[in-house]
């Protein structure tokens, strides 16, 4: 049943500053086109001797380490703990939840970040929602938009999920493991604890508990 790829069945509750807000959602994704209204009504609740309020409804916790290359954009909370590396480009409407690393020429839009997912070498990520604890691996990336432009649905089995988005990159599950160099195509949602092999070309839906070695080829982990 598709019910494995609702909100619930993907994340652990209480890990996200944004799980109040993803908790009422039967589907992950329909978040996506909420995130930018979220990050201001959030941001104007944090407490302001925790967090610094900077311009552009930009806020960032005392403990944060934002490296003084990185760029971040309006819309944006950084979480406490969090490490922002050089030359990370934070375009903005982005959650970046407590113990994250966002590394070197990693470039975040329109995301949620659990606590401590891990993004730390030359990533893409844009219009998706990464689990506690998911980690890629230097070189991965998400791709957000359709070569046609068409609007985006999860391919699940035989069916395809309409989302009615244009722009929808990944959902991870808490813990995943994305492997160097791999491409997770628009509209790929993959369950938790689940790893997906290095130069992997990912599409549709990945079960929780997997290991995804390539298209077609996917064991359950042992």
């Amino acid at each position: 049943m598709s019910d494995c790829m609702h909100t619930g069945k993907l994340f652990e509750g209480g890990r996200s500053l944004a799980w109040t807000f993803l908790k009422q959602l039967e589907w992950p994704w329909d978040a996506l086109k909420q995130i930018s209204d979220y990050i201001t009504r959030l941001g104007a609740e944090l407490d302001v001797s925790q967090y610094d309020a900077l311009p552009d409804e930009i806020w960032i916790h005392k403990t944060a380490r934002v490296a003084p290359t990185a760029f971040i954009g309006a819309r944006t909370i950084i979480g406490p703990g969090t490490e922002i590396r050089h030359c990370a480009f934070v375009r903005g409407n982005a959650l970046v939840g407590e113990g994250a690393v966002v590394g070197n020429s990693t470039e975040l839009k329109n995301v949620i970040l659990f606590d401590k997912v891990q993004v730390p070498h030359y990533n893409y990520v844009g219009d998706s929602i990464l689990g506690y604890k998911s980690h890629m691996g230097a070189g991965a990336i998400t791709s957000n938009v359709k070569s046609d432009s068409s609007l985006v649905s999860v391919a699940y089995g035989d069916r395809r999920i309409k989302t009615e988005l244009k722009k929808f990159g990944a959902i991870l599950g808490d813990n995943v493991e994305v492997g160097c160099n791999t491409v997770l195509n628009p509209g790929t949602v993959v369950g938790k604890h689940t790893n997906i092999y290095p130069l992997s070309f990912v599409r549709g839906f990945v079960p929780s508990g997997s290991i995804y070695k390539k298209q077609g080829e996917i064991v359950e982990k042992i």
